[in-house]
C-alpha cells in the first residue's frame, strides 16, 4: 500500500521581496507535487516567482529547477529525482508599478503533497 502526506509550508503568509519556504524531509517519498495558492495580490501587476530547491542536509540548497511565474490562482507542478529535503525559494517583484503607498506583495498557501 502507498503512503501519502500533504504539508502546509506556508498558510496565508504574505511574502515581499526574496523568500524561502520551510524545508521539508521528503527522503522517503517517490514523488512530490507542489500547490501554490494565490489569495491575494497587492500592486499592480505583480509577479510571483519560484523555484524547487533540493538539499541534502536541509542545511545547503541548491536549484533542482530553472523555475517558474505563479501567473494564477492555484498552480501545481511535479517534482522528481529531489534528494532528502524540498523547499520553495522565490521573489515577489512589482509589475507595472506599485500602487501608491504599497509595495508588491503577495498572500499564499503553499503545500507540498509526497508519495512513497
Amino acid at each position: 500500500m502507498r503512503e501519502s502526506f500533504t504539508a502546509v509550508l506556508e498558510r496565508n503568509r504574505t511574502l515581499a521581496g526574496e523568500f524561502a519556504t520551510e524545508p521539508y524531509e521528503a527522503a522517503w517519498a517517490a514523488e512530490a507535487r507542489w500547490f501554490v495558492r494565490t489569495l491575494e495580490r497587492t500592486g499592480a501587476g505583480t509577479r510571483l516567482r519560484v523555484t524547487t530547491q533540493i538539499s541534502p542536509d536541509g542545511l545547503h540548497w541548491c536549484d533542482l529547477d530553472a523555475g517558474r511565474e505563479i501567473t494564477g490562482d492555484l498552480e501545481s507542478w511535479e517534482s522528481a529525482g529531489f534528494g532528502g529535503w524540498l523547499r520553495l525559494k522565490g521573489t515577489v517583484e512589482a509589475g507595472d508599478g506599485p500602487e501608491p503607498g504599497t509595495g508588491p506583495a503577495a498572500t499564499v498557501m503553499i503545500y507540498l503533497a509526497l508519495k512513497s
